[in-house]
């Protein structure tokens, strides 16, 4: 399999953050006689950098969906980043309602409104789980089962935010 080249340009004060991996990604895919970084040791440099923790997962998997060969400009890759991280959340949102037995659509619209409003209301749970008609201690086991689940992907959305309300679920 060939391998995607990235450019290595390290500084001993250089910091390591998302505009610098986004640079050498878009730097990359261009044609350069520069000295060069593969995939694995592009990957392991994000993995090695507590200040990328947040984010190396996505980025992670976003480079190893690059396609070899394929020339890429510093906006076209924040671009492409940014949709790829959005479908891989609305996947993982999908994948959790048929989980849980919900509509993809009605959850993802329950997290849409605790992210923008940064607020968790017990309330809009029970309105999600109610089209599932379930007596009082099936709903309870039910929104314990689905909050173990979603809040992993609440803190993700929030940034390192705080969600007001949500530590009632953790």
């Amino acid at each position: 399999m060939q391998q995607l080249d990235f450019e290595l340009v390290i500084f001993a004060s250089a910091v390591i953050d998302y505009d610098f991996i986004m640079g050498l990604i878009a730097k990359s895919t261009q044609d350069s006689n520069k000295e060069k970084m593969t995939r694995k040791e592009l990957i392991n440099m994000i993995s090695s950098h507590a200040n990328l923790m947040e984010e190396s997962e996505d980025i992670i998997d976003y480079i190893n969906s690059l396609k070899v060969g394929e020339k890429l400009d510093e906006n076209q890759i924040r671009k492409d980043y940014q949709a790829f991280k959005a479908d891989k959340t609305t996947n993982e949102l999908n994948t959790l309602a048929t989980k849980h037995g919900l509509q993809p659509q009605t959850l993802q619209d329950f997290v849409g409104t605790i992210i923008n409003r940064m607020i968790f209301d017990g309330e809009n749970l029970s309105d999600l789980l109610s089209p599932l008609e379930l007596g009082w201690k099936d709903r309870v086991k039910k929104e314990l089962a689905l909050m173990k689940d979603l809040a992993p992907h609440l803190h993700k959305l929030a940034q390192g935010r705080e969600i007001s309300g949500l530590s009632a679920y953790e």
